[in-house]
């Protein structure tokens, strides 16, 4: 590294008022019990100590910088005066200073201080937050203008289960209002009971609850937090349980109990969280550092990710940690070792251990930067010294480099395994050491671009600026969706999934772009439908007929690749990931069902003009695509099929013969006979033998009953020219009820059986086609012999002369 993060002092305590005694009072403590909270106020004028040990008397002192007149603060209480269990500093409208002080205690008694800077501390008043006299407080934050806290609540049975005391604290909020006169509170209100002990943190995006090392084992094993924006609590877990929201009412209570009995099956399967220290970064982000030496975040919606891992250091329940979280940049104080960690790229920036003893973080309402307090002042860390070559190198240049062993890998025929590192040092492959140095020179920040792109990769950088663009875009789209709130994921999602989708569309649609393309689908089912209306370009015309005006290499996207096995389509794809079609199919089903029916036909009208039999470029041979669609209808919760309306249109779409009777058996089935004849009269013109096979199957199913008679009309219409009144009645006697079932000669009422005069308008209809048939016949029969009789014979007779003098000539010859 060409550079290291330096510590910058602040201050030598000479520019505080007290500057000597505060020095002393770090002096004296430095052998005893360390400050519990060391907290600056907004305006930086004021530094406050906490010390809350249970072997030393609680006590606090504020101490002022040079400039301000007024007396410091210093409370003592002895130990029958319950602990303090926080300092909070709220904000003040309308007052000279826009802040006050809150000083909390255990029992919920609140003192409200003011600083005054020509008088200095004074009480603004005494509250109580807690309602019972046994009620305690663990944890309390500030929410705005509301305060949240963790209270206890003990049960009056002198001696409770354990059980019974694991789930006896609630979640407690209050809202809270400073003015010129006083402070109001606002009536208590509780939002989850028969709780678990937790740690309150709350961020404008939320407040979150993180188990405790007094917490049940059994339910420390997830993080709830509660949105009030959103009237929701979210059960959020690493592995487990992803996220679960449960509505919270205004005004009304959760039931921590009822609120995870739907889970308790898989509170068992889930591993204790063993949380040791907790922050949260100014996004709203939640970092949680785990006893086996790990840092996972937590985001406002619950989705969880991996931070940092500090090589298997496990932590103890009594070795202090302190964290802080400045912009981007994680600190951790472990021991005496100083981490910070990009939390971006999730990359340890430095590790740095310090020479000073005793050092703190200090906490601040405003983060601006962090400082570390230490005996002889205040610190910052200090960047400027950092080269930009030292900075952990964008996660996406490592992508880069893993992507090209991928594709080394799989082109190379030595069986040695091909790193990263080896990658980087081996210097074979150019394309990847060209790709990663352009795109560390367009990552860097503008006006910053220190970085010095060689000149044989400044035309490359030239053809790639549009989609190095459109990466950036896409790159700022999804924070956008990370940060955005509930309403506003909708829209931002609409607009990554269409830039998504068009990014995957220009890319070989293998296995992992393919299971990419699923994940996408069932995330965002919605935008997902919206973006492929756009590149399909799917409308109905003035007629009402769907059409789709998608260029050729979108069409070959959808309908590429491998299709699944028709003989296993009721156990599902591989893996669970659909083909592009079967999506598109699915995504139709969901949202335009009757979209469905058209969009398989047009694409067997596409399949059969682009692509030639056996094309490696077409999709693989062996299943229709009507089948594909199919295959997904069962998988459908909400498939609107009614009776089979759907398989049935999608069998007649298919215009194959088979399918056709397919549908038409269906129907007969459903008993449909209108929508039978219709499906007869218009299919039985495709074909005469498709004619044939429909008209043998009406005639068997008029056999049988008479659901048909009413549209005899129709069906003696359809009967083949080329059928005879024999071949009616051997298919009628073949399909006819025995004579057994029904012994009477003639039918009762009601009954099914067929009789003569049902069938007599058909053999008269036969008759004449017969008859016809046989006049034509018979006039061929009766026209001219054939062969025709041979011309009769003519004697041939000699030329006659031209002229006189040629019969004198012959004459004189004889």
């Amino acid at each position: 590294m060409k550079g290291e993060v330096e510590l910058r002092q602040l201050s030598d305590w000479s520019d505080f008022v007290r500057g000597r005694c505060l020095r002393e009072l770090l002096d004296q403590r430095r052998s005893g019990e360390p400050p519990s909270r060391i907290v600056t106020s907004p305006d930086k004028q004021h530094l406050l100590f906490l010390w809350n040990q249970p072997a030393c008397q609680a006590r606090v002192v504020a101490f002022q910088r040079l400039g301000l007149d007024g007396g410091d603060l210093e409370r003592t209480w002895k130990p029958p005066q319950p602990p303090v269990v926080e300092l909070l500093f709220l904000e003040s409208l309308g007052t000279t200073v826009s802040w006050v002080l809150v000083i909390i205690w255990e029992q919920g008694r609140t003192e409200v201080w003011r600083f005054v800077p020509t008088a200095g501390w004074h009480l603004l008043q005494s509250l109580e937050l807690c309602h019972g006299a046994r009620a305690r407080i663990v944890s309390i934050c500030g929410f705005g203008d509301q305060l949240v806290w963790c209270e206890e609540r003990p049960p009056l049975d002198a001696q409770p289960s354990p059980e019974r005391r694991a789930f006896q604290y609630c979640i407690c909020v209050r809202g809270i209002q400073v003015g010129e006169q006083g402070v109001q509170l606002s009536p208590l209100r509780v939002v989850l009971h028969n709780s678990p002990v937790y740690r309150v943190l709350a961020k404008p995006s939320g407040v979150f609850l993180v188990p405790t090392p007094a917490t049940f084992p059994g339910i420390a094993k997830f993080v709830l937090i509660w949105r009030p924006e959103m009237a929701d609590i979210i059960i959020a877990a690493p592995h487990g349980l992803c996220v679960s929201t449960k509505a919270s009412h205004a005004g009304s209570e959760v039931d921590f109990k009822k609120l995870v009995l739907s889970y308790v099956g898989l509170l068992a399967s889930m591993e204790y969280l063993g949380v040791h220290s907790c922050a949260l970064s100014s996004c709203g982000e939640l970092l949680l550092i785990m006893q086996t030496g790990t840092v996972e975040g937590v985001q406002p919606n619950g989705v969880w990710r991996p931070v940092f891992d500090f090589a298997g250091s496990i932590l103890s329940s009594g070795e202090q940690v302190q964290i802080k979280v400045f912009g981007n940049i994680l600190a951790c104080l472990l021991k005496e070792t100083l981490y910070l960690i990009d939390l971006n790229s999730r990359e340890l920036i430095e590790k740095k251990i310090l020479n000073t003893k005793g050092v703190h973080f200090l906490d601040s309402p405003i983060i601006e930067e962090v400082q570390l307090l230490a005996e002889n002042g205040i610190y910052t860390l200090d960047f400027s010294d950092i080269d930009q070559g030292c900075q952990p190198e964008p996660s996406l240049v490592q992508m880069v480099f893993e992507e090209a062993c991928k594709y080394y890998q799989r082109r190379s025929l030595s069986s040695s395994q091909l790193t990263v590192e080896k990658l980087k040092k081996g210097g074979m492959f150019q394309a990847p050491v060209a790709l990663s140095s352009i795109l560390c020179h367009s990552l860097d920040p503008k006006g910053k671009k220190l970085r010095a792109l060689p000149e044989p990769y400044t035309k490359l950088l030239g053809t790639m600026q549009l989609e190095l663009q459109n990466y950036e875009n896409l790159e700022f789209l999804k924070s956008c969706v990370v940060q955005a709130s509930e309403s506003e994921v909708e829209s931002y999602g609409e607009a990554l999934v269409e830039q998504e989708l068009s990014r995957l569309l220009h890319l070989d649609l293998n296995r992992e772009n393919l299971t990419y393309l699923n994940v996408i689908f069932t995330a965002f089912p919605g935008a997902f439908w919206k973006a492929i209306q756009n590149h399909l370009q799917l409308q109905e015309n003035g007629d009402g007929v769907l059409v789709a005006r998608a260029t050729p290499d979108i069409w070959k996207k959808v309908l590429g690749g491998a299709a699944p096995n028709p003989s296993k389509q009721e156990e599902g794809p591989p893996n669970g990931v659909f083909p592009f079609f079967e999506l598109v199919c699915l995504s139709l089903l969901q949202f335009k069902p009757k979209w469905l029916p058209p969009f398989v036909e047009l694409s067997q009208q596409y399949l059969g003009v682009s692509w030639t039999y056996k094309s490696k470029e077409g999709p693989e041979v062996g299943v229709p695509l009507y089948k594909r669609a199919l295959a997904i209808l069962p998988r459908c919760a909400r498939c609107p099929v009614a009776d089979g309306e759907m398989e049935i249109e999608l069998l007649l779409c298919s215009q194959r013969p088979k399918a056709i009777l397919q549908a038409m058996d269906l129907l007969i089935q459903y008993g449909r006979w209108q929508r039978v004849m219709e499906t007869a009269e218009k299919f039985s013109l495709l074909s005469p033998l498709l004619n044939k096979e429909i008209f043998i199957n009406l005639l068997g199913e008029f056999s049988q009953h008479r659901a048909l008679d009413p549209y005899l009309d129709k069906l003696w219409e359809l009967c083949p020219a080329d059928i005879s009144a024999s071949d009616v009645l051997s298919i009628i006697q073949q399909n006819v009820a025995s004579a057994e079932l029904n012994p009477f000669p003639f039918p009762q009422d009601g009954s099914s059986q067929l009789t003569i005069a049902l069938l007599k308008p058909l053999l008269y209809r036969l008759a004449q086609s017969q008859t016809s048939q046989n006049e034509i016949f018979g006039h061929v029969l009766q026209g001219s012999s054939f062969p025709p009789p041979p011309p009769p014979r003519h004697q041939q007779s000699l030329p006659k002369a031209d002229s006189q003098e040629d019969l004198t000539f012959f004459q004189n010859q004889t």
